[in-house]
């Protein structure tokens, strides 16, 4: 499914946007097991998230270079904060097309705002921003997202499939990708080792 501008337009009081949805024990589809979805969209037309825990082989400064941004030897110039930035998988639509999760002290015209705290931007300015120095204090970047039809999403949590908490930046943009899963669980008081096969909201 394709990012469709009404997903955005037309949020409702039981939309997930800006919430964290993490994968159940019970998850069905193996693409998913153990995922944490940061939710970008969700309305009567269907959602799109970011899987948030999953790295990409390739690097913030390969993306740079593979689109012609910098030349592979002017990467070591690049600011601190641009190479170290992951790549995440963020789902499995659309690959090759990247988004940029990132703080509201940066936006441009394509700039989606999510939250007061967090917009999403899928263009190529952001990325030319970021290896200047000049982007958003916080960022992830992702190459793919997670799309649903109108009622899929609904569904996969009336069938355990999820769990969706209220998102935290700070948990959102933090370095220890490796941990977030189990991190998330904590945050709202749940031992993964006591997690039964129930889901819903938290």
């Amino acid at each position: 499914m394709e990012p469709k501008s009404g997903i955005f337009a037309k949020r409702s009081d039981l939309s997930l946007q800006n919430h964290f949805l993490v994968a159940m024990p019970g998850m069905r589809d193996e693409r998913f097991a153990r995922s944490v979805i940061y939710m970008c969209a969700h309305s009567d037309e269907g959602a799109m998230g970011i899987i948030i825990n999953r790295t990409q082989q390739l690097g913030f400064t390969d993306v740079l270079v593979e689109l012609g941004i910098v030349e592979r030897s002017q990467t070591i110039r690049l600011p601190a904060r641009a190479r170290n930035i992951a790549v995440r998988s963020g789902g499995p639509v659309d690959r090759s097309r990247g988004f940029v999760l990132h703080s509201g002290d940066y936006m441009v015209d394509s700039s989606m705002p999510v939250s007061e705290d967090v917009c999403l931007t899928a263009t190529m300015d952001i990325l030319r921003a970021i290896s200047m120095g000049r982007g958003p204090s916080r960022a992830l970047m992702a190459l793919g997202y997670s799309g649903w039809a109108a009622g899929q999403l609904e569904a996969e949590i009336a069938e355990n499939g999820w769990l969706a908490c209220p998102a935290v930046p700070e948990l959102l943009f933090d370095a220890e990708i490796e941990t977030i899963y189990d991190r998330i669980l904590a945050s709202i008081g749940i031992d993964l080792a006591h997690l039964s096969y129930s889901a819903g909201h938290a």
